[in-house]
């Protein structure tokens, strides 16, 4: 039998970050059976949380990577744009992910993948009919995003669970 000291919080980063998890620290519990995820690490989190044998109570997703409400043309242009210039695009995808504060993101950025950017802008959420009901889902989201629209991804995600709206912050949650 698994003790809960073997089970820590599991949490996932987001495109193009690593070890940003600080920076969520006041909306992340400390607690053995959560699972937290942000943007396209909610994704990841998602997936965990549906194959993972452990007890999970909760599952927080942080301004997750929503895009089913942008047609094929927009995520052909994103991968486009990426491919072209990885630099230039992940220069203005970091200054979109900071705004609208000044944050330095800089010690938690690495280079993504044309294919984690793809499998985030095709990814349509349709696994969330899969998640145990006995498992709470959190979702908090930044009125100002820059990425995702936070608005729809509001509609959207407040059928499955707590859905928050932060009205004057962006996809950092600040």
């Amino acid at each position: 039998m698994m003790r809960s000291r073997d089970y820590k919080m599991k949490y996932f980063s987001g495109f193009s970050f690593q070890n940003e998890s600080e920076i969520f620290t006041p909306l992340l519990p400390q607690n053995d059976f959560c699972i937290a995820g942000f943007s396209y690490g909610a994704i990841k989190a998602l997936r965990y949380t549906l194959q993972s044998p452990h007890r999970i109570d909760k599952l927080i997703l942080l301004s997750p990577a929503f895009f089913n409400d942008k047609d094929t043309t927009f995520k052909k242009m994103q991968l486009l744009s990426f491919a072209k210039d990885p630099q230039k695009y992940m220069d203005n995808f970091i200054q979109n992910v900071a705004y609208p504060t000044s944050i330095d993101l800089s010690r938690y950025i690495k280079m993504g993948s044309k294919e984690e950017l793809k499998d985030l802008l095709e990814y349509d959420w349709s696994d969330l009919d899969k998640l145990d009901s006995n498992i709470k889902l959190e979702i908090h989201l930044g009125a100002k995003d820059k990425i995702i629209d936070a608005k729809k991804a509001h509609e959207f995600f407040k059928n499955y669970g707590e859905s928050y709206l932060y009205k004057n912050f962006g996809h950092l949650l600040k």
